[in-house]
C-alpha cells in the first residue's frame, strides 16, 4: 500500500489558519475564560468561604448573574476553542518538531492549556447534565483545574503578545484575500455565529426572555410548584422523618434557645419576598417564599439578628446536609425560614417542613428539611 505524504505546514494556506484569525480568536477566548473562571472562583468562595471573604445579601439576584455568567461563557468557550484549535493545527506539521528549548517550552505549555480547557469545558457540561461519570469529588478537581487553565492561558497571552501585536497592527488592511479555502471574514463570522447560537440555545436557564428561544435551555419552570429540583425528598432519604407529627425546629442560641412546632412556626409573623433560586448548574429560577424571617426568629428565641447560624438538615448524610448562614444573611429580612412555595404549603421536595431561602445565595446553600439552628 502506497503511503501518503505527511503534509507540511506550508500546504495549509487557508486565511482560516492566518495569524490576524487565530489572534481574534484567541482574545475573544481569553474574555470568555477569564470571565467563566473569575465567576467560578466566586462561587467557590461563598461555598467554602476563607476568613477574608464577604459576601453581601443584597442584591438579592447577583449571584443569579454571576454563576449564570460562569455557565454561559463556558458554553460560548467551546466553539471558540473548536475555532481556534482549527486555526492552529497546521503548526503540528512543522519541522523540526522542536526548535530550541523555548519552543519546547511553548509547546509544552499549549498542551496544557489544551488538555486543561477540554476538561473543564468537558466537565462543566456534563455537571450541568447532572452526568457524572468519574469517581473523582466534581467540585474540588474542577476548582484546581481552573487555576491550571487560567495559568496556561496567561503564560501563552504572554508569549504570544509579539505575535498579538502583529496582527492587530494589520487590523486595517483591506487587501483582497487570495488563499484557498473559507476567507479570513468567513471564517470568523462563522465562529462568532456558533458561539452566538450556542449561548442563545442554552441561556433561557438564566435568562427568562430567552426561554421561549432557549431549545436547549435545562431546568426552568418544569417543577413541582413551579421550581425545579435536583434533590429530591425520597433521594434524601426524609420523608418519614419530615412527615412526621412529632418534627420540631431547635433552635439553640448562647442564652439557650428553643423548640417550634410546624403550628408555632406558622403562627410567627410572617414575611413574603420574590428570591430565585439559583444553582450551581446554571438555572435559576424566581419563586414567591413565605415563612418566617430569620430576624424575627432569632429573636424570638433569644438571639439577635447578625449571629451567624449553622443550619441542619433532616439528611443524614450528604456534602449540603449542613450549612452556615453568615450573619449579613441572618440580619436582612427578606432570608426566609421559608413554608410556602408560590403560595402554597412546600412540597416535601422542596423541603416540607420549612426550608432555607436567602437573597444572593447558590442553591446548595438553601439547605431543605430543616430541623436544627444553631446560632453563635
Amino acid at each position: 500500500m502506497k503511503q501518503l505524504p505527511i503534509p507540511k505546514e506550508s500546504t495549509f494556506t487557508s486565511a482560516a489558519h492566518s495569524e490576524r484569525v487565530t489572534s481574534r480568536i484567541g482574545m475573544a477566548l481569553a474574555v470568555t475564560f477569564t470571565t467563566c473562571f473569575i465567576t467560578g472562583l466566586i462561587s467557590h468562595l461563598i461555598q467554602h468561604p476563607p476568613t477574608w471573604f464577604f459576601w453581601p445579601s443584597r442584591p438579592a439576584g447577583f449571584y443569579r448573574v454571576t454563576q449564570g455568567l460562569h455557565v454561559i461563557s463556558g458554553i460560548a468557550s467551546i466553539p471558540l476553542l473548536l475555532a481556534k484549535l482549527w486555526s492552529v493545527f497546521p503548526k503540528l506539521f512543522g519541522r523540526p518538531l522542536v526548535r530550541s528549548l523555548p519552543h519546547a517550552l511553548e509547546r509544552l505549555s499549549i498542551l496544557v492549556l489544551s488538555a486543561s480547557a477540554f476538561f473543564e469545558l468537558s466537565t462543566g457540561l456534563l455537571n450541568i447534565a447532572q452526568n457524572y461519570p468519574w469517581n473523582f469529588y466534581f467540585p474540588a478537581v474542577h476548582y484546581a483545574v481552573a487555576w491550571i487553565a487560567i495559568g496556561s492561558i496567561a503564560v501563552h497571552v504572554a508569549v504570544k503578545i509579539p505575535v498579538l501585536r502583529r496582527a492587530l497592527a494589520k487590523a486595517g488592511d483591506t487587501e483582497p484575500e487570495t488563499s484557498s479555502g473559507l476567507s479570513r471574514r468567513g471564517f470568523l463570522r462563522t465562529t462568532w455565529l456558533a458561539s452566538g447560537v450556542a449561548v442563545v440555545a442554552t441561556a433561557g436557564a438564566t435568562v427568562p426572555w430567552l426561554r421561549d428561544v432557549s431549545g436547549l435551555a435545562w431546568r426552568t419552570d418544569r417543577g413541582s410548584q413551579g421550581v425545579p429540583v435536583n434533590r429530591t425528598a425520597a433521594g434524601a432519604g426524609v420523608i418519614p422523618d419530615a412527615q412526621s407529627p412529632d418534627w420540631r425546629l431547635e433552635v439553640t442560641t448562647p442564652s439557650g434557645g428553643r423548640s417550634f412546632s410546624l403550628a408555632e412556626l406558622n403562627a410567627l409573623p410572617q414575611t413574603t419576598a420574590e428570591l430565585p433560586i439559583a444553582c450551581v448548574e446554571g438555572w435559576s429560577q424566581s419563586a414567591t417564599w413565605t415563612g418566617v424571617s430569620f430576624p424575627e426568629l432569632l429573636r424570638a428565641s433569644g438571639a439577635q439578628p447578625g449571629a451567624q447560624v449553622t443550619v441542619t438538615s433532616l439528611e443524614k448524610v450528604g456534602l449540603y446536609a449542613t450549612s452556615v448562614l453568615p450573619g449579613e444573611h441572618t440580619a436582612d429580612d427578606i432570608t426566609l425560614l421559608a413554608l410556602k412555595l408560590n403560595g402554597e404549603v412546600l412540597d416535601l421536595d422542596h423541603g416540607f417542613p420549612c426550608r432555607v431561602i436567602a437573597p444572593n445565595r447558590p442553591g446548595v446553600l438553601q439547605t431543605k428539611w430543616v430541623t436544627k439552628l444553631e446560632a453563635a
